[in-house]
């Protein structure tokens, strides 16, 4: 049967940045009652094609066209009044308004100037049962999970008579269950008719709930295939473009074991009882040079509240540190930097890089504060320090000018790490340093944390991905409800299941 006629589709399209080729003659189709995927690595281009679709850019050359007619948006207000609507990864809602003035914000009803707030709340209930919500309506929207949030969001994308729904990487915040419960909306909105262009860096979740995929690499266009006809092995090529080796290798490497030799080292930081009131129960824990510590639970277990107390970003009122040796009150960053503690967070862009700084200012941020801002580095010493971490960490592009702004998620993670690893740390805190990157980056991420441990520096190394953390760690510990429930060597009787187990009992191990 041939194909309807595409409701969103783009021929030839570029779009450059100062140093940076974006995206290089991209077409791009999009059809009606479809879940279509957009795949590629960090930098391929993902993030530039949508905005240009919904006229946050514009592009140098090239056409789109929507339902057949050209168009051309100035700006994403113009695109949603056309039915081309984005969900981005963070929820940019308004948690303090309720649920209704979130769905209708900016389209309130009115009556002489005032807003009909009956009107609005039924308008709101209206829209959520259309996509099988039962939400108060009245309630603040922070007062539910940020997947309720993400399927507001959605509410209120689709409320604008939405043709066309972009999904950005809007799982990679949910549980399993928070999922599959957006999945369920995905696949009602798609037999409604809207045509939904999803975007995630999990690939079992596209061949899940998507039709077709489109691949991108370095700007340009690699492909479109029908998920079910294109295998994941070739999925994974075609993103990185190269043989997969590194990345079997380091998928097939053996398990890595904790070293005999090391429980006679005294370890780095070592916490007693330490914890803090409402955020994590108090706990014991270790990490010895040469060691990585994987913390593994849900998303809400604690996993971040550790690590923050770990670096002082979160003050303990229970129990006490030992670090390199001698009691210490980490009482902020400060305190741990001085110590040798370096911590990447999982939120890399509001509270780890300053996006409209470049490159060379980011990396030599930590660095340069730990001195002192009347001790300046000299400019030919900084110069080759920022050099030599762009080159090892193969930060794209190599340009040190570059705005941290402009790179991919997983350059900016690189810009990132290359600021910690500047000051020559002890002990590297890694929250969700792999999240939202793709397969490649992610390889390279892993390779790294091993290398880093075999030279000596212990890792704490923190994922949502149990697989990950029983491939790097040595000893894994386990939260639950914001209480370390469990910790154990990582031997061959270690499994995600044992981990999921102990996650679910409770049960101390």
């Amino acid at each position: 049967m041939p194909q309807p006629q595409a409701v969103l589709e783009t021929h030839g399209i570029h779009k450059q940045f100062p140093g940076v080729k974006a995206l290089a003659g991209v077409d791009f189709r999009l059809l009606p009652g479809e879940v279509h995927a957009l795949m590629g690595e960090n930098g391929a281009g993902k993030s530039t094609l949508i905005k240009v679709l919904t006229g946050v850019y514009q592009a140098d050359a090239g056409t789109i066209r929507l339902g057949g007619r050209p168009i051309r948006f100035t700006s994403p207000l113009q695109a949603q009044h056309a039915g081309v609507s984005t969900v981005y990864q963070e929820v940019n809602l308004c948690p303090n308004l309720s649920v209704a003035e979130n769905v209708c914000i900016g389209r309130e009803p009115t009556k002489a100037g005032l807003i009909r707030w009956g009107s609005m709340r039924a308008r709101a209930r209206q829209l959520l049962k259309r996509l099988q919500l039962d939400l108060d309506v009245s309630a603040p929207l922070g007062s539910y999970s940020l997947a309720i949030q993400q399927l507001v969001a959605i509410v209120r994308a689709v409320g604008i008579s939405t043709k066309v729904l972009i999904l950005d990487e809007p799982t990679s915040s949910l549980d399993a269950d928070e999922v599959q419960q957006l999945f369920t909306i995905m696949r009602r909105l798609r037999d409604e008719g809207v045509a939904i262009l999803f975007v995630s860096h999990f690939i079992e979740q596209i061949y899940e709930v998507t039709d077709r995929v489109t691949v991108l690499r370095n700007g340009a266009l690699v492909g479109e295939y029908a998920t079910p006809e294109l295998p994941r092995f070739d999925l994974v090529k075609k993103m990185i473009g190269k043989d997969l080796d590194t990345l079997e290798q380091l998928s097939d490497a053996p398990r890595r074991q904790h070293a005999p030799d090391q429980e006679e080292e005294q370890p780095i930081i070592r916490a007693e009882h330490v914890g803090r009131r409402g955020s994590i129960a108090p706990f014991d824990l270790d990490i010895r040079p040469g060691e990585v510590v994987g913390l593994a639970g849900l998303l809400g277990s604690g996993r971040t509240e550790v690590a923050r107390l770990l670096f002082g970003a979160d003050r303990a009122d229970a129990g006490r540190f030992t670090l390199n040796g001698r009691p210490t009150s980490i009482r902020s960053p400060k305190t741990a930097i001085a110590g040798g503690i370096a911590f990447c967070p999982e939120d890399r862009k509001s509270e780890g890089l300053i996006e409209d700084l470049t490159v060379r200012d980011n990396i030599v941020l930590a660095l340069q504060a730990a001195r002192g801002w009347t001790r300046p580095l000299p400019g030919r010493r900084r110069d080759e320090l920022v050099e030599e971490y762009v080159r090892a960490l193969r930060i794209s592009p190599a340009n040190p000018d570059a705005f941290v702004r402009n790179l991919s998620g997983g350059n900016q993670q690189r810009v990132l790490l290359a600021r910690w690893l500047i000051t020559q740390p002890r002990l590297l805190i890694l929250d969700e340093p792999t999240r939202g990157i793709d397969v490649g980056a992610k390889a390279e991420i892993q390779r790294l944390v091993a290398s880093l441990a075999e030279d000596g520096m212990a890792v704490l190394f923190i994922s949502a991905e149990l697989e990950e953390v029983l491939r790097l760690s040595h000893r894994v510990a386990v939260l639950r409800d914001r209480t370390l429930v469990g910790e154990r060597a990582n031997d061959e009787e270690l499994t995600a299941e044992v981990i999921m187990q102990t996650i679910a009992s409770g049960a101390h191990t």
